[in-house]
């Protein structure tokens, strides 16, 4: 238990048996009346954001999510087995909880993987990740590194828009957040 006056970002509340994560919170005091607590918070498993304001000193439940290092192996049928990098225990994950990762997932990669009485909620990858291009047209002579952009194939499948000077087999950084071309990666 805790109270809407001990709320962080990041903090996982359990609100009527529904997970929240609060991403935004004010505490306002007017100048009439008591104070309150302006909150942003987003559904852990659907990934609805609602606003929601609470009266200050109001008891919250806390949930307890376990938040540990692991590492992808591969694929089971539907399911994405992860390995945890300190125990060695393996769990499978369904893609639901995997999400938007899988468009950037490659064996051995890293992630961070959020559990809540034995079920996983989500899986969070690092903010960028290095991927191989697959495939894309070539650049066309005049191409500079301003200007347009052309699609290319990552090998994950997944695809993201590149200035028109990258080739095919490069390797580039991509943002996992919102699938951004970030930079080209020396060998």
């Amino acid at each position: 238990m805790a109270t809407t006056n001990d709320f962080k970002n990041g903090m996982t509340l359990d609100l009527d048996g529904v997970l929240w994560n609060v991403v935004d919170f004010q505490h306002v005091k007017p100048g009439k009346g008591g104070a309150f607590v302006r909150s942003k918070l987003k559904n852990v498993l659907t990934g609805q954001v609602v606003d929601r304001t609470f009266n200050a000193g109001v008891k919250v439940d806390v949930a307890t999510v376990d938040k540990r290092e692991m590492t992808y192996l591969y694929q089971d049928g539907t399911d994405y087995v992860f390995m945890d990098v300190d125990s060695y225990e393996q769990i499978h994950v369904p893609p639901a909880a995997v999400g938007d990762a899988t468009s950037y997932l490659l064996e051995n990669t890293n992630a961070t993987v959020a559990v809540h009485d034995g079920t996983v909620l989500y899986v969070e990858l690092p903010a960028s990740v290095e991927l191989t291009i697959t495939y894309t047209e070539p650049g066309m002579q005049g191409d500079r590194s301003t200007g347009g952009t052309k699609p290319a194939t990552l090998e994950t499948g997944a695809t993201v828009q590149v200035p028109l000077f990258v080739t095919q087999g490069e390797k580039i950084k991509v943002d996992t957040r919102d699938g951004r071309y970030i930079s080209r990666v020396n060998s």
